[in-house]
């Protein structure tokens, strides 16, 4: 029986093979004028996770970032390093793409 992922999962729309996973596939995180340009600081380096559960209070949201930036994070944690400069996505566009 193939597991369900929770719509918070990166892993959500990723299509199934009986008990495997395709290729990840990222849901599109669009851009919203509510986005915030975020410079990457020595507390968040290497940590996608605990800007998620800064920003949406949800650690699992990491891959969001990595989704809004996909031309900035090719690697969604060791291209989170400081000084890099991400868009940090609204939380009403997330709540919307997600469906929670």
């Amino acid at each position: 029986m193939a597991a369900e992922y929770s719509k918070y999962s990166p892993y959500y729309t990723t299509e199934r093979f009986g008990s495997f996973l395709d290729i990840l596939n990222f849901r599109t995180i669009p851009r919203s004028s509510q986005d915030v340009l975020f410079k990457i600081t020595k507390f968040y380096e290497y940590r996608p996770d605990l800007l998620a559960a800064d920003m949406y209070g949800k650690s699992s949201l990491w891959w969001v970032f990595a989704a809004r930036n996909p031309n900035t994070i090719r690697d969604p944690v060791f291209d989170f390093s400081v000084g890099q400069k991400i868009y940090i996505p609204d939380v009403k566009t997330l709540t919307a793409v997600l469906g929670v």
